[in-house]
């Protein structure tokens, strides 16, 4: 079979963008597709209380011309509320044929994918997670350099006491600045650490995937508080960056709007029919790579292999809250980044830990908060329009492995996902809001009763493993460079393969994995 590219990569997001770099350098011919969903509504362009008090317009990316974050009131995350963000989740279970009747399934037909609308949050898995890759940690850490790189991650100036949790200080730079309530907070705690750390909760700054100096095109954050809504600036990492990169690159192609249905594997190559506006379109390619989401990704994977069992899908656990620091009550509203300041690790049990991270409340409606106060609407209303500039929000995950979830094929090939969470969930959710509102108290800051609320499975949009990589893969699962087992010459290099997730942000890590796989196959093949 004559084949058009050495290399076809499913999907645009940032593991798919990680994959395409080194097979590029390689002088590799490589045609990458996504679902070419686009925006309809411009990004906010200044000053978020700025366009609050003189945009006219603002219904338009507030709530949208057909009321979009009216309509989704039930959506588990802010993220799927929020009408510049849209275009970033409509259509992808339809389009990949995925169904879920009680699981939180997310995914993005747009170039860039996830990361369009993600919390920016980046870690280095630890070494007791990266032990169960099957390739050396210096590997990993070899990728994750090149990857960091790429993106841009801010941290910490100096060491704090999560710079081993997070493994990143040597590959970030500065540090974006933190609002008045958060720097209280972590004076608090650098004073009473002591007592903080006896609860079990250690803390430090953020890291996140975002600019504090401006790099090309893409501006420096200037804490316009716009991060949920969407980045004019181009602050925020989004895999959209690296696809304008790759796509000025020799030996580069990229199609949108093109959807992959089936995958055929013929004589010297493969054959994958994809979905466009215009109808059928056949792609030949002599290897192809699976990077279009978790979920979609094990969806033709499995149909490729024909595999009918369940598999196993991981995804964190997660919780959310509302602390209040009655010393910042009065605290005039104030602009600034919008997405992680303050990261924490919780000791949960034995060898089970948390981690979540606080956010200012600016930029998010108040209607998000009120649903958690046991005080009807109207008076929620009130008490969170005086005591809002004086919170945090926050968020606890725990390890994937405490998600009871599972995927498998049905006999029409849809991807059918479901599952609840583990039985030990409840009460290490119980164990980690009482070490979490101790340490709140000794740094100045109430938990607010019933604020504490566990998110549904799925919502914590972390899905991985359910086809891992293994030393020696049966059926279903792939190999050390991502090779699915049964077959040659597909690679599956997205959150699929990844044989562990831990508590912590994992973009980093698929794409660090990513780029593994890709500087295998650049020498390889």
């Amino acid at each position: 079979m004559i084949v058009d590219y050495d290399f076809l990569i499913v999907g645009s997001g940032p593991a798919g963008v990680s994959a395409a770099f080194p097979l590029l350098d390689a002088g590799k011919r490589v045609l990458m597709i996504d679902g070419g969903s686009t925006p309809e509504i411009d990004t906010p362009n200044d000053n978020y209380l700025s366009l609050r008090a003189t945009d006219s317009d603002q219904v338009r990316w507030m709530v949208g011309a057909d009321f979009h974050a009216l309509k989704e009131m039930d959506a588990v995350s802010p993220k799927l509320r929020v009408p510049t963000h849209a275009y970033a989740f409509e259509g992808f279970l339809e389009a990949n044929r995925i169904v879920a009747p009680d699981f939180v399934s997310v995914g993005s037909l747009a170039p860039g994918g996830l990361s369009n609308s993600w919390g920016c949050g980046v870690a280095r898995f630890g070494d007791h997670h990266l032990g169960k890759f099957p390739c050396s940690i210096s590997e990993m850490d070899d990728s994750y350099a090149v990857v960091a790189e790429r993106m841009g991650i801010s941290g910490s100036n100096k060491a704090d006491d999560l710079s081993s949790y997070f493994g990143l200080d040597s590959w970030s730079s500065g540090e974006v600045e933190m609002d008045r309530i958060h720097q209280r907070l972590y004076s608090r705690y650098q004073k009473c650490k002591s007592k903080v750390n006896a609860s079990g909760v250690r803390v430090g700054r953020s890291r996140v995937s975002v600019l504090t100096q401006d790099r090309g095109e893409r501006k420096a954050c200037n804490l316009s508080g716009n991060c949920l809504w969407g980045c004019s600036r181009r602050s925020l990492y989004s895999a959209t960056e690296d696809l304008s990169v790759l796509r000025t690159r020799p030996g580069f192609e990229y199609e949108s709007g093109v959807v992959a249905d089936k995958l055929i594997q013929n004589p010297g190559g493969w054959v994958v029919h994809c979905s466009t506006p215009l109808g059928e379109r056949r792609i030949r390619a002599d290897k192809v790579l699976l990077a279009a989401g978790t979920l979609a990704s094990t969806r033709l994977a499995l149909d490729t292999i024909e595999y009918k069992k369940s598999r196993p899908l991981l995804s964190c656990p997660t919780a959310a809250f509302l602390a209040w620091s009655p010393a910042m009550l009065g605290s005039p509203i104030q602009s600034g980044f919008g997405l992680g300041q303050l990261s924490y690790s919780v000791d949960i049990a034995e060898g089970v830990c948390g981690f979540g991270s606080t956010f200012s409340p600016t930029g998010i409606a108040v209607s998000e908060f009120i649903r958690y106060l046991p005080f009807g609407a109207r008076n929620s209303v009130k008490i969170m329009r005086s005591i809002l500039t004086s919170c945090v929000v926050g968020n606890l995950f725990l390890p994937g492995h405490f998600a009871n979830a599972e995927v498998r094929l049905d006999a029409e090939a849809q991807l059918v996902v479901s599952g609840g969470l583990h039985d030990d969930v409840e009460s290490y959710m119980r164990t980690g809001h009482k070490s979490l509102l101790k340490a709140f108290l000794h740094m100045g800051a109430l938990i607010i009763p019933t604020s504490f609320s566990v998110g549904s499975p799925g919502s914590d949009i972390h899905y991985a493993g359910t086809l891992p990589l293994k030393n020696d893969p049966t059926l279903g699962e792939t190999g050390k460079f991502g090779e699915l087992y049964g077959v040659t010459g597909l690679y599956v290099v997205d959150g699929a393969s990844l044989p562990t997730l831990s508590e912590q942000s994992h973009t980093l890590t698929i794409m660090a994995n990513a780029d593994r796989i890709g500087r295998y196959l650049a020498t390889t093949s």
